[in-house]
Formats: structure tokens, sequence, C-alpha cells
């Protein structure tokens, strides 16, 4: 099994190839949010891409921008990001959807029927993401660097293992039922092999 260092080597070769994520990264600086990371299911789909011989932006619905404003919880504010990348990424095939994470218990109720605790670091709210693959989180620029909880073995194998730690039995089976339509080879662990709440 390959070690840490030459995973993350791993990952940021696949970011330089794939024309979306480093478009991002390139132009990070222009994202201007805090503690902002492009995050994994974009970076796992990618990769899926590339081993199974799809197209780069296959099966791939959008691009994931998270980031952390305690200050700021409001939802005008949260908007007017999205809106500001998406004007400036216009040019990428992908819809950008920006989200602030320290706001995430406000409307998570609503959506998916349950509360949940509010997170506390841009780093706690990826390690809710709902698998281990997706549970990532690039910045680019200058100050560039991986959030990767549960490591990058899941999501370079590539295999999908449910994060339990957020999601339920039903959401994940939902997804895995869309991740199977486009990417049939893909191996999908079952809900049994989950990874536990920390």
């Amino acid at each position: 099994m390959a070690d840490s260092a030459e995973l993350t080597r791993h990952l940021w070769d696949l970011a330089e190839r794939h024309p979306t994520i480093r478009c991002l990264l390139d132009r990070w600086h222009a994202i201007d949010l805090p503690d902002a990371r492009l995050s994994g299911s974009l970076i796992a789909q990618a990769h899926w891409n590339e081993v199974f011989g799809f197209d780069a932006h296959h099966g791939i619905d959008d691009a994931d921008i998270v980031y952390f404003d305690g200050c700021d919880l409001s939802q005008e504010t949260e908007l007017a990001a999205e809106r500001r990348i998406a004007a400036l990424f216009a040019d990428l095939p992908v819809r950008v959807d920006v989200k602030n994470q320290a706001r995430v218990h406000l409307w998570y109720r609503a959506k998916f029927g349950y509360a949940i605790e509010p997170y506390r670091s841009i780093a706690g709210a990826i390690a809710t993401f709902p698998t281990t693959s997706s549970a990532v989180g690039l910045r680019g620029g200058d100050g560039r660097d991986i959030i990767a909880p549960f490591g990058l073995a899941d999501l370079l194998h590539p295999r999908v293992r449910a994060n339990a730690a957020q999601i339920t039995e039903a959401y994940f089976g939902k997804k895995a039922a869309r991740w199977r339509r486009f990417w049939p080879d893909l191996e999908i662990l079952p809900w049994t092999e989950a990874r536990a709440p920390a």
C-alpha cells in the first residue's frame, strides 16, 4: 500500500491533470473566502473518470467550494459569494456551488429531517461529508494544502465507503444508486462497512 506522501503526490497530480480542478486551484486567490476548500466529490469523480476511461466531466454535476465564516451566518452573504464566484468561473463546464459550513446547522433539519450541531471549523465539517473519499478538501494558491480526515486511500483506490458520522443508510443508498449508473465498475462498499462516527 502506498504511503501518505505518495498518495498526496498522486492527488496533486490528479488535480493538475483535470482541467476544472486545475483551473479552480490556479485561480484560488480570486475565491477570497475564509478557510475555503474545494471539496471532495468533484475530486473523487474526476479520479473515477480517469480510472474507468470516461470524459473528464462525465457524471460531474458541480464543483463544491466550502468555506467557514462564523462571523456572518446570513444566507444573503452566502448567496452573494456564490453569485460572485459563479461569475468568476463562468467559463467552467460545471456549476459552482458555494456553502458556508458555519451555517449548515441552520438549514440542515429542513432539508434532511434531523438537526445537527454547528460545525466548529472547516476540518470538522469535512469530517462529516458522506463518504471517506469525498471527505477531502483542497486549497490552491500559495497556501496549497489538503484536509483528509480519513486519508486518501479510499479516494485513490477508487473505493466508496460511507461515512456514518452524519448521513443515514437511506441517503447513502440513494447516492450509491446514482454512482452505479455513471460508474458501473466503481467499488461501493455496503453500509455495514461504513466508517463509524468518531
